[in-house]
């Protein structure tokens, strides 16, 4: 264990969140997720998995390392329910207030049709699947940089 660090994040995740670089996706994936097959493409070729979780938690511990891009107008991309792309399902709803909490505002997300956020999952940098078996708890998460001002020392 590590002080101040949220448990959930283990030693392969905080390398993978670690090793990626500003503009670098992680996947973060429902238990329903091809995750294996689709990580094999990746930049890493890892998977991390995180059974028993929800996507929310999950994504939560996540969030409290990692910066999202405030380049990018939607930094957090989901999988659109087929056949209803309009349609926000629960897990969806639930991430959401994650995103807004750890954001301090609205955090906007962008839906992705089915195949195309496969073909974007398998293009990040790494695969992080959690134990949540709800559909549609798909999602991209794009690094942003932190940044220090000018005139400070260097953090340890």
């Amino acid at each position: 264990m590590l002080k101040g660090l949220d448990p959930v994040l283990t030693p392969d995740l905080l390398w993978l969140l670690a090793a990626m670089g500003h503009g670098d996706d992680i996947a973060v994936v429902d238990a329903n997720h091809p995750a294996e097959r689709i990580a094999g493409a990746t930049a890493t070729g890892r998977i991390i998995r995180l059974p028993g979780l929800t996507m929310a938690r999950a994504i939560r511990a996540i969030l409290s390392v990692l910066p999202l891009d405030d380049f990018e107008p939607a930094p957090v991309r989901c999988m659109q329910v087929v056949g209803d792309p309009d349609a926000t399902p629960d897990i969806q709803r639930e991430v959401q207030l994650v995103l807004d909490a750890a954001a301090g505002r609205a955090q906007p997300m962008a839906g992705i049709e089915r195949f195309g956020f496969y073909e974007a999952a398998k293009t990040s940098f790494g695969i992080v699947q959690v134990g949540d078996i709800r559909p549609y708890g798909c999602f991209l998460l794009r690094k942003g940089v932190i940044t220090a001002p000018p005139d400070s020392e260097p953090q340890p």
